[in-house]
């Protein structure tokens, strides 16, 4: 006799479904994107009140104030003449005190783009050297060389610039007019500049007198660039006060017609001191007809 079959217990559910389900988990992780880790997870920064922050901007920069009140030298305008000026200066003159008076927020002037706002720099030869002491990378040309982006030109030539502790860049600040004083003979000199915050020297017509500050300085070195709402600052200031006699009559003529081959040897050049205590360079320089210097034109 045949003996009766032995029940067989029926497989849970979750026993024959355990192995399909674990699959599908390694699967889905497989499938799904995984965050690579990066130095910045979980990144904090270390704590601090904001009346620190209040603290560690205002007493520095009215520290700076203080200091250069009485300075060597005030460069006016943060253009590549002006930043030029003070970054030989801080080669030959460590010691000299440079005050930088820049109206823009970002200093720089009309150097960060070439013509007609592309982005490639060029530079006639020999002012290639100052790249080269730069280390600013250019394509050579052979008489002239381009460099990728004047960004890259007048970053660099900033830095360089500004990390020296013997300059001080006040930008955001306007200069609205000279200090003009009679030496013992007679003759006027100019002595320093008048200062605001650009924001007010814009907004004279609109709200009540915002009186200025002063910066006196052995020298003043205006390269303000051509006219504009702040552009030619200084010539037209010296036309106005009579210390340009050419002016005196005339009238500021501006600019003339764009030659580069003319113009850029005649600022170079004729870079000098126009009055006692005032040296003129740039596309400034180019405002002041008694020399009749053409346009440069950008580059």
């Amino acid at each position: 006799m045949t003996p009766p079959c032995q029940a067989v217990p029926e497989t849970t559910a979750y026993a024959s479904s355990a192995p399909v389900q674990g699959s599908a988990k390694v699967a889905a992780a497989l499938e799904a994107p995984q965050q690579p880790s990066t130095p910045f997870d979980g990144y904090k920064f270390e704590p601090i009140r904001e009346s620190t922050v209040n603290r560690a901007m205002t007493s520095r920069y009215f520290r700076d104030l203080e200091a250069y009140a009485e300075s060597d030298i005030v460069i006016v305008g943060a253009g590549s003449a002006g930043l030029s000026c003070a970054y030989e200066l801080s080669k030959i003159a460590p010691d000299v005190k440079v005050a930088i008076i820049e109206q823009n927020v970002a200093p720089g002037g009309g150097a960060w783009l070439g013509g007609q706002l592309f982005s490639a720099m060029v530079i006639r030869k020999p002012a290639h050297l100052l790249l080269d002491e730069l280390e600013v990378p250019y394509e050579d040309e052979g008489t002239y060389v381009v460099c990728k982006h004047a960004a890259l030109m007048t970053s660099t030539l900033l830095s360089k610039t500004l990390k020296n502790p013997n300059v001080k860049l006040f930008n955001a600040t306007a200069v609205e007019d000279l200090i003009i004083k009679d030496d013992p003979q007679g003759f006027k000199y100019c002595a320093g500049v008048v200062t605001n915050w650009t924001l007010v020297a814009l907004n004279h017509d609109t709200q009540s007198c915002m009186d200025p500050n002063v910066i006196e300085s052995k020298v003043v070195v205006s390269g303000c660039g051509h006219d504009g709402p702040f552009g030619a600052q200084s010539v037209k200031r010296l036309a106005k006060l009579g210390m340009l006699d050419v002016h005196s009559q005339q009238g500021i003529q501006g600019m003339g017609a764009l030659d580069m081959n003319a113009a850029e040897d005649k600022i170079v050049n004729n870079t000098r001191e126009v009055v006692p205590g005032m040296i003129l360079t740039g596309m400034e320089l180019a405002e002041d007809a008694a020399r009749s210097i053409c346009r440069g034109g950008a580059q």
